[in-house]
């Protein structure tokens, strides 16, 4: 089969992968108390950077008598609901995308009152970079723990602590010290970031946002666009071990191209390591071993493929696979198990208490399962358990124990963020009612022991 016919006739067409060529993507979040400036500063990132179309700019002018005096609001640039722009505050995930000649961005403005924390989690749960505000004048409070817990809490690898408001304290270099010092008496109780940056700025004026400010002479470090633009992400995905949840199954099932008649690949993103031709491949749950025959992408054929690409492969056997089983590779082998424990964010109203029964998503399948105990909930002052809870209250976050209708195959989430995470969602509702970060497998997929199916 000649590659330029199959381009042509494509069945990946939907499945577009990431180009080797490509400019490098950054995926960030905003987060921190109400009235920080989470919003003013990626306005005043979008703006200094020219990424603001004129149309948004004219809108933006419009928009200014919500907010009073008739001045343009950066903070409206995120803020488009009506009730955001009136009340100051961001309620919904607002995304936003933008690019310079190093790197393109997205990125998530996140709310800061606690009764939107859900929000936060959602926002950040695909973030390679955390940016937590705090203001100079109040320091360091709940808020700010919490959100660095939580972005800790989600593996976050990169995260910036951008000390703002800073023309509010007149750009104290000691009052910039002291909060930093705070921060740091806290973080080794996270100890999960690759990198830590503290960046004294005004999202306001502009000050270190994208251009230095000339009132921290006594700051050596860069701006905070200069590190979103260097910051180090390449190995922030797991290259380790192969791991492909299947998303569907594909047949092009077209009657006038014969080429294509017997074509069947697995389709889906590739959530960790790496996959070549030739390589000895293991489907699960089903057991079965097979060969990587061929790797189709957008673009064409390749040799090899890597995360976080998207390909449809081909194995030499015609294994039963479908949506849900997960494709890995034979050198370092997932769990497998119907007990899990993992740490969840509750999103819903109704408490969560033993003995409820939730869908459960993780990867491209969908499970019952059934909560079996609640063993602790973190205190977010101290960032220490408290023992066996009676309930999990909204915005709580704590470790549970549950029992799907069937055993998952998974990696816990310091492993693979992709395959140790979970969502819970209540099925009177199909509203989703939690976000849960997996613990490490207590044992290993055994192929030895016929023990998968029950």
């Amino acid at each position: 089969m000649e590659t330029s016919h199959f381009i042509k006739n494509n069945p990946c067409k939907s499945v577009k992968s990431v180009s080797q060529h490509s400019v490098e993507l950054l995926r960030f979040n905003t987060c921190g108390s109400v009235d920080d400036g989470k919003s003013t500063l990626i306005g005043r990132l979008l703006y200094d950077s020219k990424s603001i179309m004129e149309d948004q700019m004219e809108a933006l002018e419009r928009s200014a008598d919500i907010t009073g005096g008739g001045q343009v609001n950066l903070a409206n640039l995120t803020d488009g609901l009506r009730a955001e722009r009136e009340q100051g505050i961001t309620i919904d995930v607002a995304y936003r995308f933008f690019a310079t000649p190093k790197r393109k961005f997205i990125v998530a403005d996140t709310p800061g009152h606690v009764q939107y924390t859900r929000n936060m989690v959602t926002g950040a749960s695909t973030a390679n970079l955390s940016i937590v505000l705090v203001d100079a004048r109040h320091g360091v409070i709940e808020q700010t723990r919490r959100h660095s817990y939580i972005s800790a809490l989600l593996g976050i690898p990169h995260i910036v602590f951008a000390i703002n408001k800073m023309d509010l304290v007149d750009w104290s270099e000691e009052r910039f010290r002291e909060i930093r010092d705070d921060i740091e008496d806290f973080l080794p109780k996270l100890d999960t970031f690759k990198d830590v940056k503290f960046l004294p700025l005004s999202a306001l004026d502009g000050g270190n946002v994208v251009d230095p400010s000339e009132h921290t002479p006594w700051y050596e470090g860069p701006t905070l666009m200069g590190h979103l633009e260097s910051v180090h992400i390449a190995s922030d995905w797991n290259l380790n071990a192969f791991r492909f949840p299947v998303q569907w199954v594909n047949r092009p099932n077209n009657p006038t191209d014969k080429t294509l008649h017997d074509f069947r690949g697995f389709s889906g993103q590739i959530a960790g390591g790496i996959v070549k031709v030739g390589q000895e491949v293991l489907a699960l749950p089903s057991g079965r071993n097979s060969t990587v025959k061929e790797i189709w992408t957008y673009d064409g054929q390749l040799e090899e493929a890597f995360s976080p690409q998207s390909v449809t492969l081909v194995l030499e056997d015609d294994l039963d696979i479908s949506r849900g089983d997960m494709i890995v590779g034979t050198d370092s082998l997932p769990g497998h198990s119907a007990d899990i424990s993992a740490r969840v964010c509750w999103m819903e109203q109704r408490p969560l208490q033993p003995g409820q029964k939730y869908f459960l998503k993780h990867g491209t399948q969908t499970v019952q399962a059934k909560v079996i105990s609640l063993d602790s909930r973190i205190n977010i002052q101290t960032y220490e358990p408290e023992p066996h809870p009676a309930e999990l209250a909204m915005n709580d976050i704590g470790e549970v124990r549950l029992r799907t209708a069937k055993p998952l195959v998974f990696d816990g989430y310091t492993t693979n963020r992709l395959t140790g995470s979970i969502v819970l969602v209540e099925p009177s509702t199909n509203a989703t009612a939690a976000a849960g970060m997996l613990r490490g497998p207590e044992k290993v997929y055994q192929p030895e022991y016929d023990d998968f199916m029950i």
